[in-house]
């Protein structure tokens, strides 16, 4: 088991209004399974995603990765372990501009004051098509080559868990299905565990198993 929750909840309070955007989770996620968790916008989806991933703390509940409790730590912690054993990919690629696309994608080994493998990154950029693109700036690239290079940087520290939110949300159909097609091909290759938040049935396709989100409540299928 990589991803497990228990009763995991989270509210959201501004003056006197009260959300409960995520009631009570309780989902496990095996180690190489891809998940689809699909919901409407504002069901609570990014919330779960955001939980999983150690960006937001949880009002209630606990959340395991690798059987350890990620927020039994201090944010420093949690910010050391987020970096080492989650890999992100969101709808909007968050490059750095003045970065070409090599120092985009080795960005997360510096932060942590890893050695960088060149030769594996090289060797990680070619797979995703992006021969070429080494030295190019995230301008001169196209929206499906952005994906590519944030999928590139989320592979890179080799996380147990790579997050997805609506990684296809800014691209047409044809490179959407061109991009999960790598996730997917990437995550088995290194025995990772996927988990993809989306509104899109043809995107949840892609994965081994589907959770759907309303209004907080999560139900497998």
């Amino acid at each position: 088991m990589v991803v497990k929750t228990e009763n995991l909840s989270k509210t959201y309070r501004t003056g006197e209004t009260e959300v409960r955007a995520l009631i009570d989770a309780s989902i496990s996620i095996e180690r190489g399974e891809a998940v689809a968790i699909i919901g409407s916008s504002g069901s609570g989806k990014s919330t779960l995603l955001h939980l999983l991933g150690g960006i937001d703390r949880p009002t209630e509940g606990k959340v395991f990765i690798e059987d350890e409790d990620i927020y039994a730590h201090d944010d420093e912690t949690l910010a050391l372990l987020r970096r080492r054993r989650i890999g992100f990919v969101f709808q909007m690629y968050n490059l750095m501009p003045q970065l070409n696309v090599f120092e985009n994608v080795v960005l997360p080994l510096g932060l942590d004051g890893r050695i960088v493998d060149r030769s594996r990154v090289e060797a990680l950029l070619n797979s995703l098509g992006l021969a070429d693109k080494h030295k190019s700036l995230p301008n001169q690239l196209s929206g499906g080559q952005q994906q590519r290079v944030a999928i590139a940087r989320a592979l890179v520290t080799q996380p147990a868990i790579l997050l997805a939110d609506e990684p296809t949300g800014n691209l047409d159909s044809k490179t959407g299905a061109e991009v999960l097609n790598l996730l997917r091909s990437s995550a088995e290759k290194l025995g990772q565990t996927m988990a993809v938040i989306t509104h899109d049935e043809k995107v949840a396709q892609f994965c081994d198993r589907i959770l759907r989100i309303e209004d907080g409540v999560v139900r497998e299928g």
